[in-house]
């Protein structure tokens, strides 16, 4: 059910017929709290419970505060009061009933319709306050039907409270009369006392019938007269202790009739009683009507006159006696006696009265033909909703019970039905039954009620996720399944409605309320074996869910199944409704036949694809469907759409829906070819990419067994019109399909590699499959890409095969810069046609006008005008000239502009926009009444109406991202857009509209909070989001209106951290810093463990800081002027502290808090050195001595007394933040993802250049320590040109400093190096280097990090200047880093244990002593276990392990090959050489071939292995890059790479 009926039917309906939803959506209405509202909805609190509410229940059970009691009560009694005083208008108008009383008769389904208004506002027509509940929902009254008379219905059933017609006379003597007894106090009495009431009113009436020779039926426990709350003709029930109470009457017919033939006569007319249960959900008690049919055949009663004496009890005796015996009739509705004066006339009329029942048994017994109704018709309605034939614009919920075998053969309806879920009650539906026969062609996912609990609360699209629906069938096996080794086995009935009915209630509510749109779908009820109890509850919680019959139809075979499941569905749906909704009695067989012949798909169980040989194979549609990832466009694609049931208007819909700006489908391309409709324009970047496309196909040997085509395009230019066009020309050549969005990378990978291969037996001989994906960012691209490579090493395809082609289709605001870097195989889609291409689009556009107003093709008249500004900025003039801007519709237009506008792929749902106009949509089964006939003529022009692919929710946008831009722009002239943007926040109808509201305010998030990259294709790079960027910059006082646009956007996405977090941002970019403070911390409070929030709180006081430090007036301030300055800048180091101490989450790579405290640490130092204290000659060195020593100047030693501490510790505390920065550079590459870069307060270098900023904060940060604390000002002076100096004057820390300065400090920094574009330079700095260490160095006297850095030095070194004489030799340097600890407590850093792999890795395996292949094994080990932890919480995408060294044929060091060395030999743009990479394609570089060593291995249990020494000993190799390992256990060989995790093994080739 969707949720505008939840949220806007309740005012619609009778409370009486409230769920949950509409209670909740009631009590939100009234101002309840949200916890309160939740609670309720789980106790099932629904319309009639509501009624009964008391205040221990809302306060024990609910938890309720005594206010909110108070408050809902009051509300809870107006609400009683508005529908009385409602009721009582209506029963004005309805006549008087029996007793003079007046009453309402209504039928379920059909209540009255109240106003919102009206309801809410009821108390103002109070009446009396005192009335029950009851007594108002008393006159709703309920009618029902007989039973059929004289037939024995065993599956007949009577619902309480249903109101019987009146109790009649005679008619046409067929027809039978009516009467009706309560025994509502009779039926307590004893046997016997029963026994004669009852044959006192059976005796009476059947000698009225049989004289008046009519049939008659007297019923017991129907209200014969008005009595309280009671109607007449009500259906009561009486408890029946003992049925022979009933059949026992009749045995007074011997002494009460007059004489042995009436006795028979009465015996023959009179039938036995007929139980008939009465249903009650509120109530367990059984209780019956029990019924005398009378039937006074002509043959017997025939010129007779009976008398009858009625039995009597008398008291005082305790005997029963027979009054006189005197003959009755039936005048009217009443059975007097026949007066003795009438008694001739009487008798003298009895010949008539035969010679009528004669005649009338006579044409009774005639049967004439009975055509009945057109069942095709009504089951085309039911299931279509008035549609000609059935497409997939509805999804299909079964609900069923087992079949039979014979049925199994007529489900092909089913298979081709667009179908959600199926209930099924069948245990052995999988084995034998109905789902095993469906699994042979369609892919289900099995599931169980207990699937569907949503305990977790999950929101609507991860529940989707979860259960993968839409993509599968749902089959919900709702009574276990036999074939289940789990808990969940069948069940009888009455432990199913104890177990599993309120899990049924869950199931159908989630799927009604949270996942699938109001009138989206029918549930259809297929009766298929004997009905029971758990189907029919089913029944009633669709009914109630879906607030009716509408979307429900019921197929039975049977008649007799029917007959029971219609007398137990009555109890929420009358019998009338339910008849509106079911076919009866049509055979399976002809159900089939009948909606395959209105289904739009044939019944095509196979496709084809083609073949290498030329030829096609099939893909079975079972196959088909468990590669769900992608969407299989095969040779025969679309041959399975009846094209000859399509009328001309629905082509017409079809070509027009294209050329209004939506997404092109298969079926287009099939009327162009079919000559249905016109052809299909091909752009000339259409025929670009067939060229590349032809060059990579028919190549003798493939370059690389992945290739790729970019099809980059400005947004509604027709890209994926382009991309779509290629697949669908292409798919007789090669295997095509599309990736759906949203699918695992695994995933995509396993189908699209199953699709390669299907029906093929030579993996090496295959079709490569075209892969088209659009709108994937480039991570997912690149993963998929490695993925696809790991598999074409694992299954051993010779590389020069081609595989796999990927068409990659995204948009851009600038494709033509994107196609100039990789032109090769790039191509752009504009929106400026080619001279080449104007005429074709001119032709195009005259054919179209002949077929559609222009109007109504208008995005192809934008782009036959090249998009042009000026006939833009015409067309939505001329539009926004003739609107009414004060219409709701007009404000629409506006949310919906400014979302697309500003929100790539945002659209709003059609349920969203009903709700904020107002629009109590509907839809009955012959027309859909949309919200789009309230639209003015200017919104239906320029809105487009799309169904979700992703989300299966009707939706709408502007027909282009242009137009929406154009009208948002001359619409903000009389609004501004910061007043748009807050009207729509502010809709609170809007935001709080329950269906798909995840995914709406999901597009609200991003239009505060996501800002513009041009890496993804935006125009420009933004600070903060552009509407945001838009209002501060265009509008007066635009900041403020920014800020205050963000405060409302927090109230209204639910008080959203990452909304505080970019308000404090801001903030302090706009020098508010107090502000920003509060905000920061709000941010903090609502998510204390995210690092990107609490370095937003550093960021504020760094800023703050900068901006003290850059206003300061006085160039050498005093120490007490400038507490406030160092205050805030410790305050910023402790919070950036504190953010790093917080425990890493995936969401990043390194806490990015490392970079601010460098920040402000490094500005700090430079603002401490300009106090007038230190300024002055002498100066620096003393603040070295603060700094470093326990020394305290006189001059700051009060002023910075609470400053003392972190001040000291600021050296340290530096080391270490730059010491985690390089480590963590040393680790991973540093790419960030798109949506971390969205909450990165960070600068831009040090997002994207983070290595080239360490170098640069090094070295600020050495500059400063540079200085010895005892040195004399002239060598402070002679240091600052001579970063060398006397080296034997150095002290260790000041060597450290030193080697720093010149980029020796950390690993990156060194390795930073290798990439100087002046390899002089770089090797210059690295002598520089050694010469600040002494001839007589003691080399123990290094710490561990100083010597990790020289030997990293000394390779860099050699890398750059292989001869230098700074170098030492291997085996020195294996000799000093002995020192390293491999194991223990006490283990070496990372750095250390990574050079012990790169110098003790042998030459060949047995160059290698034994404590050397200790030393290396055990250094590895340890590396990979440090790097398990470092990457055990982040994406695969964030733990890309950086190789920094490959092994080379050379001796010695040189043996060691820096990453750079390769990639000098790359040639070709940035994104052709990364191609290079991911594809595998460098280590066939004839360049690389020679310059690496291949190093033999062997595979085991799926790992890779090398031989280590001679003792045996083995050590794990991990794969990287396109390698992966083989299956089974082969002997390999690879290039060997070193990186931090590790030795891995690069370009693995199985050897023979």
């Amino acid at each position: 059910m969707d949720s505008s009926s939840s949220e806007m039917d309740w005012c619609e309906l009778s409370y009486g017929s409230w769920a949950e939803s509409h209670v909740s959506s009631w009590l939100r209405s009234i101002g309840i709290k949200e916890m309160y509202i939740i609670k309720m909805m789980e106790e099932e609190v629904t319309g009639p419970v509501l009624t009964t509410l008391h205040r221990d229940f809302l306060s024990n059970t609910i938890g309720m505060k005594s206010g909110q009691i108070e408050h809902l009560l009051k509300k809870r009694d107006e609400l009683l009061i508005a529908e009385q005083q409602k009721l009582k208008k209506k029963s004005d108008l309805s006549g008087k009933s029996r007793d003079g009383k007046k009453e309402t008769a209504t039928i379920v389904g059909q209540e009255p319709k109240r106003s919102t208004q009206e309801l809410c506002d009821g108390a103002k027509h109070e009446t009396n306050p005192t009335e029950s509940s009851d007594n108002i929902s008393s006159t709703e009254v309920v009618f029902c039907d007989y039973r059929k008379f004289a037939q024995d219905e065993k599956n007949f059933r009577y619902v309480k409270h249903n109101v019987l017609p009146p109790e009649t006379g005679t008619g046409n003597m067929i027809v039978p009369c009516h009467e009706y007894k309560s025994l509502e106090i009779a039926h307590k009495l004893d046997s016997k006392r029963l026994q004669v009431k009852v044959a006192s009113e059976v005796l009476r009436f059947a000698c009225a019938c049989m004289n008046m020779r009519a049939n008659g039926t007297i019923h017991f426990g129907v209200m014969d007269k008005v009595k309280g709350n009671h109607k007449h003709g009500e259906i009561i029930g009486i408890p029946v202790n003992n049925q022979e109470d009933f059949v026992d009457a009749l045995d007074y017919i011997e002494r009460c009739f007059k004489g042995s033939t009436q006795q028979s006569d009465a015996r023959s007319c009179i039938r036995n009683p007929r139980f008939i249960e009465v249903l009650d959900r509120e109530s367990t008690e059984k209780t019956w009507v029990i019924e005398y049919d009378v039937v006074p055949k002509a043959s017997i009663v025939k010129d007779k006159l009976y008398y009858v004496g009625v039995p009597k009890f008398f008291e005082k005796d305790n005997k029963v006696k027979c009054e006189e015996k005197i003959p009755y009739s039936r005048v009217g509705a009443n059975t007097p006696r026949i007066p003795e004066d009438d008694l001739v006339p009487f008798i003298q009329g009895l010949r008539e009265k035969d010679q009528q029942r004669e005649e009338a048994e006579s044409s009774s017994n005639e049967t004439g033909v009975d055509f009945g109704e057109d069942q095709k018709r009504k089951l085309t309605i039911l299931l279509t909703c008035g549609k000609k034939h059935m497409d997939n614009s509805l999804f299909y919920i079964v609900v069923t019970n087992k079949f039979q075998p014979a049925h199994l053969d007529s489900i092909c309806f089913l298979v081709h039905m667009n179908l959600f879920c199926v209930f099924d009650f069948d245990p052995d539906s999988k084995t034998s039954g109905l789902c095993g026969r469906y699994k042979e062609q369609k892919a289900v996912n099995l599931h169980f009620l207990d699937d569907y609990a949503n305990d977790n609360r999950l929101e609507r699209a991860d529940i989707k996720k979860s259960l993968d629906l839409c993509e599968r069938t749902s089959w919900i096996f709702c009574n276990g399944r036999h074939d289940f080794p789990g808990g969940a086995q069948p069940c009888d009935e009455k432990t199913w409605i104890k177990t599993q009915k309120r899990k049924l209630k869950k199931a159908v509510s989630l799927i009604c309320n949270d996942i699938l749109p109001g009138r989206s779908f029918v549930v259809l009820f297929l009766l298929m074996s004997d009905v029971e109890n758990p189907l029919v509850e089913t029944f009633h919680e669709f009914y109630a869910e879906m607030s009716g019959h509408e979307f429900l139809a019921v197929v039975s075979e049977s008649k007799e199944n029917y007959k029971k499941w219609s007398s137990l569905a009555q109890v929420s749906c009358p019998i009338p409704d339910l008849k509106e909704i079911s076919i009866v009695e049509m055979p399976l067989s002809h159900v089939d036949a009948t909606v395959q012949s209105i289904q739009l798909l044939k019944n095509q169980s196979t496709r084809t694809l083609p073949v290498l040989n030329g030829g096609l194979c099939f893909i079975k549609s079972v196959e088909e469907a468990m590669l769900d990832s992608l969407e299989i466009v095969s040779v025969d694609q679309c041959d399975d759409t009846k094209l000859d049931i399509m009328s001309e208007e629905e082509i017409q819909q079809t070509e027009s829906y294209f050329y209004r700006g939506g997404k092109i489908n298969w079926i287009n391309f099939c009327l162009a070819d079919k000559h249905k409709c016109g052809v299909i324009i091909e752009r000339d970047a259409y025929k670009e990419a067939n060229t590349i496309l032809d060059n990579i196909v028919h190549r003798t040997k493939a370059i690389r067994p992945i290739e790729s085509v970019n099809i980059y395009h400005h947004p509604g230019s027709g890209g994926s019109t382009v991309a779509r066009q290629i697949l669908w020309r292409w798919r007789n050549k090669v295997r095509c399909a599309v990736v759906k969005q949203g699918k695992e990378i695994t995933t995509v990978c396993e189908h699209a590699v199953k699709l390669r291969e299907h029906d093929e037996n030579n993996k090496n001989s295959c079709l490569p499959v075209l892969l088209l994906l659009e709108d994937h960012n480039p991570d997912y691209i690149n993963d998929l890409r490695g993925h696809l490579g790991n598999v074409i090493a694992t299954k051993k395809i010779i590389p020069s095969v081609l595989c796999f082609i990927l068409i990659i289709c995204n948009r851009s605001n600038d494709p033509e810069s994107m196609c100039r870097a990789s032109i090769s195989q790039t191509v752009a889609v504009t929106h400026k046609l080619s001279n080449e291409e104007k005429p074709l689009f001119s032709k195009k556009l005259e054919q179209l006008k002949l077929k559609f107003e222009p109007d109504f093709i208008l995005t192809f008249v934008l782009m036959t005008e090249g998009y042009e500004r000026s006939y833009i900025k015409d067309f939505v003039k001329n539009l926004i000239d003739k609107i009414d801007h004060s219409s709701s519709i007009t404000r629409l237009i506006r949310f919906v502009a400014l979302l697309n506008c500003y929100v790539k792929e945002s659209y709003i749902s059609v349920s969203h926009c009903e709700a904020s106009l107002g629009i109590a949509t509907y839809m009955d089964r012959t027309r859909y009444h949309a919200f789009v006939d309230h639209l003015s003529e200017e919104a239906r022009l320029i809105f487009i109406h799309l169904n979700q692919s992703s989300t299966h929710i009707p939706s709408i946008r502007i027909i282009h991202s242009l137009v929406a831009e154009e009208i948002l722009s001359q619409l903000s002239a009389n609004l501004p857009q910061s007043d748009i943007a807050m009207n729509l926040i502010d809709d609170t109808v809007l935001i709080n509209h329950r269906f798909d509201r995840d995914e709406f305010l999901k597009f609200i998030r991003a239009l505060f909070i996501r800002r513009n990259k041009k890496s993804r294709g935006d125009p420009k790079d933004t600070t903060f989001s552009p509407l945001i960027e838009h209002v501060c910059t265009a509008e007066k006082v635009g900041v403020q209106k920014a800020v205050d646009l963000m405060k409302a956007a927090y109230i209204a996405l639910g008080k959203d951290a990452y909304v505080a977090q970019q308000l404090a941002r801001l903030l302090y970019t706009n020098l508010r810093f107090e502000e920003a403070l509060k905000w920061a911390e709000e941010a903090k409070y609502l998510a204390p463990q995210d690092t990107f929030i609490l370095d937003t709180l550093g960021q504020v006081y760094k800023w703050w800081f900068y901006h003290l430090y850059d206003t300061l007036e006085e160039k050498e301030p005093s120490p007490e002027s400038c507490t406030e300055i160092i205050s805030t800048a410790l305050k910023g180091i402790s919070a950036f502290r504190a953010s790093e101490k917080t425990p890493k989450k995936e969401a990043v790579n390194l806490n990015n808090s490392y970079y601010g405290e460098v920040d402000v640490g490094c500005r700090l130092l430079k603002f401490l050195s300009g106090v007038n204290v230190f300024s002055n000659t002498t100066g620096k060195s003393e603040l070295m001595q603060y700094l470093l020593r326990d020394y305290i100047p006189a001059e700051v030693k009060t002023p910075w007394q609470r400053f003392h501490q972190q001040l000291k510790g600021l050296q340290k505390s530096l080391s270490q933040a730059l010491e985690c920065i390089s480590e963590e550079l040393s680790y991973f590459q540093t790419d960030i993802s798109e949506e971390d870069e969205e909450l990165d307060a960070r600068d831009r270098e040090q997002v994207h250049n983070p290595r080239e900023w360490l170098t640069r904060k090094s070295a600020v940060y050495a500059e400063f320590f540079c200085v010895t604390l005892d040195e004399s000002d002239q060598t402070a002076e002679s240091s600052s040109t001579d970063v060398a100096g006397p080296v034997e004057k150095l002290s260790p820390f000041q060597r450290q400093m030193r080697t720093y300065k010149l980029g020796g400090g950390n690993v990156t920094s060194i390795l930073s190096l290798l990439y100087d574009k002046k390899p002089e330079r770089a090797g210059k700095k690295l002598e520089t280097i050694f010469s600040l260490y002494p001839d007589n160095l003691m080399w123990n006297d290094l710490d561990p990090t100083e010597l990790t850095n020289f030997i990293f030095c000394q390779i860099a070194l050699n890398c750059i200047r292989p001869g230098s004489s700074k170098l030492l030799s291997l085996q020195k340097l294996q000799e000093l880093s002995k020192r390293f600890i491999t194991k223990g407590k006490h283990m070496s850093s990372a750095s250390a244990l990574f050079l012990l792999s790169l110098l003790f890795w042998p030459e060949t395996s047995e160059d290698i002593s034994s404590d050397g292949a200790q030393i290396l094994s055990s250094a590895i080990d340890a590396l990979q276990k440090l790097c398990e932890q470092k990457t055990q919480h982040r994406s695969q995408r964030k733990s890309r392990i950086v190789t920094h060294f490959f092994l080379a044929k050379a001796k010695g060091l040189n043996k060691i090959v820096h990453r750079s060395a390769i990639e000098k030999e790359i040639k070709g743009t940035l994104s052709e050489r990364k191609l290079k990479w991911l594809g595998g394609e460098v280590w066939k570089t004839k360049q690389v071939v020679q310059l690496l060593k291949r190093v033999e291995g062997w595979t085991e249990n799926e790992k890779l292995f090398v031989k280590c020494g001679s003792r045996g000993s083995k050590i794990k190799v991990v794969p990287r890059y396109s390698a992966s390992l083989p299956h089974g256990n082969e002997k390999v060989n690879f290039y060997l790479g070193f990186s931090f995790d590790g030795v891995v093994a690069c370009d693995i080739q199985v050897m023979d």
